[in-house]
This record gives structure tokens, C-alpha cells and sequence, in this order.
């Protein structure tokens, strides 16, 4: 299993309010980069394409409120991965973010993908950082 994670952010917003925001997929579309094209959700689910690299669907799997989301693959998707969204309390008003993605990665594939995907997920975290 492969992880990859992003930088750890705060976010001038409590971890409740960056949790109700992660909490619904309608929002994450605010935070995609231009790469990302065909977005498609509702509250729990998505489906996007990445140019360049592959179509993902995605689902929530699980919620602990204020502190913990995890995501996980859904319908089409060349590898198994989830999507782990983590929310500390900095003080009321701010939250440290962290992604973390674990994916079931041929040595091929990691060598390919691992770059991409730490920025992918360092540009999320920056841009909710920006808009949360």
C-alpha cells in the first residue's frame, strides 16, 4: 500500500466548519485544480476526470464529527485507494488539514503517480485554505 500525504495546513476556520465544508462533495469541486474536468456529485458521492491520467469515482465511507473523513474508491477507478481528510483543533477558530492517500500502486504505477498526487493533494489543501 502506498500513502501519500499532503502538507499539513491550518485553515482560519474551526475543525467543525472545515469538516461540514469536506463533509459534501458539492463543495470539493471549488477546490479542484484546472486538470480536473467532467465533475459530477452530490453530498456523498463524485466522479471527475484528471487530464492526462485516469477518471475517479469517489464515495464517503465514514465521518467522525469535527476531526475525521474517509473516502473511498467508487464505480471506475484503475486502482483501489481511500482518501483520509484530517481535522485538528489549532484553537476555535483554526484547524491544521491534512490529506493522506493510500493506494494499492504497482511499482509502475507509484513511480509514475506519487509526484502528481502530492501536488494534487497539496494544491486541495492550499485552496481550502482559501476558500472553507
Amino acid at each position: 500500500m502506498t500513502r501519500i500525504e499532503s502538507d499539513k495546513t491550518i485553515v482560519n476556520k474551526s475543525p467543525e466548519e472545515v469538516f461540514n465544508f469536506l463533509s459534501n462533495f458539492n463543495n470539493f469541486e471549488k477546490l479542484m485544480p484546472e486538470q480536473v474536468t467532467n465533475w459530477k456529485s452530490t453530498e456523498d458521492e463524485c466522479s471527475f476526470s484528471i487530464a492526462g491520467m485516469a477518471s475517479l469515482g469517489m464515495k464517503i465511507l465514514e465521518k467522525k464529527p469535527h476531526n475525521f473523513i474517509l473516502v473511498g474508491k467508487h464505480g471506475s477507478a484503475p486502482f483501489d485507494f481511500t482518501l483520509e481528510c484530517t481535522m485538528l483543533e489549532k484553537n476555535s477558530t483554526e484547524a491544521e488539514v491534512q490529506l493522506a492517500f493510500n493506494a494499492d500502486l504497482n511499482p509502475m504505477l507509484k513511480m509514475m503517480a506519487v509526484k502528481p498526487l502530492t501536488n494534487f493533494l497539496n494544491i486541495l489543501v492550499t485552496r481550502l485554505k482559501d476558500i472553507a
